[in-house]
């Protein structure tokens, strides 16, 4: 993704803070203490939102507040916890006033569906196309309006940003791309055939097409992060200029650090 910025301190103050936290108890347990310790304000009228919980519920947050220009801030209560900080509840001001701030633009997931409809719906990882039977999928993938691949038998397809290429993109064994490149990765989920296409890296403007193909008798979901659209036709996927969501890291952690630490892990 371009213009992907980071700097040493956040261009807003971080003196309101609101806290958010997932359903579960870790999550619960450290927004109560988190609470009864910092002065707090609901995230509308915060400087920036310190979420609780895991990956999946700060993609959530970020996702809810992208439109506002309020930075997050996760503390891991979670299992992996890639996006987040290390949680501790102590000098969290001065872990806010220190943070490096990161800015990026999400893709843009378009589905249309076998009844005539169409929903929207932003990705900050990655928009993934799988079958929903027993059958494989056929997909053919058009790219800035050339058809790249007139078939491709599979149990998917995903398209990733650099920020979600270390996610379900690294499980698909999609290549780790750095922070600041601007491209994206199209990567196939078990692939039937072509058996050793492994997929393609993309300019991060290109706008990629999954066509389904006999999607009545092989029917095919499509979901951006963890928004579902079930029994889909067409999806047209673009990075969206836009739009942008800001998420804060610990200096000695941040993202794009972690990015290349991936690519060295065992």
């Amino acid at each position: 993704m371009s213009e992907t910025t980071a700097t040493s301190t956040p261009p807003i103050a971080a003196e309101r803070i609101a806290f958010v936290a997932a359903g579960f108890g870790a999550a619960q347990d450290a927004l109560k203490a988190l609470t009864e310790t910092y002065d707090h304000v609901d995230p509308q009228d915060a400087d920036v939102i310190v979420a609780l919980g895991g990956d999946g519920f700060v993609l959530q947050t970020l996702r809810q507040y992208i439109d506002s220009g309020i930075p997050v801030f996760g503390l891991n209560r979670g299992s992996v916890g890639f996006l987040m900080n290390e949680y501790h509840t102590t000098d969290l001001p001065e872990r806010l006033k220190n943070a490096q701030l990161v800015t990026l633009h999400p893709l843009l997931m378009i589905a249309k569906t076998l009844d005539g409809s169409t929903q929207e719906s932003v990705a900050i990882n990655e928009v993934s196309l799988l079958r929903e039977t027993y059958q494989a999928a056929k997909l053919e993938i058009l790219v800035d309006d050339v058809v790249r691949m007139p078939e491709l038998i599979c149990d998917g397809a995903l398209v990733s940003t650099p920020a979600g290429s270390t996610a379900y993109n690294l499980s698909a064994h999609g290549p780790i791309i750095p922070l600041s490149a601007e491209i994206l990765a199209l990567t196939p989920i078990s692939a039937f055939r072509p058996r050793r296409w492994r997929g393609a890296l993309l300019p991060h403007d290109a706008q990629v097409v999954f066509r389904i193909l006999e999607a009545d008798k092989r029917p095919v979901s499509a979901t951006a992060d963890d928004f579902e659209v079930r029994n889909v036709v067409e999806v047209s996927i673009h990075e969206d200029r836009t739009r942008s969501f800001q998420i804060l890291f610990d200096p000695e952690t941040n993202l794009e650090e972690r990015i290349l630490k991936e690519q060295f892990a065992p």
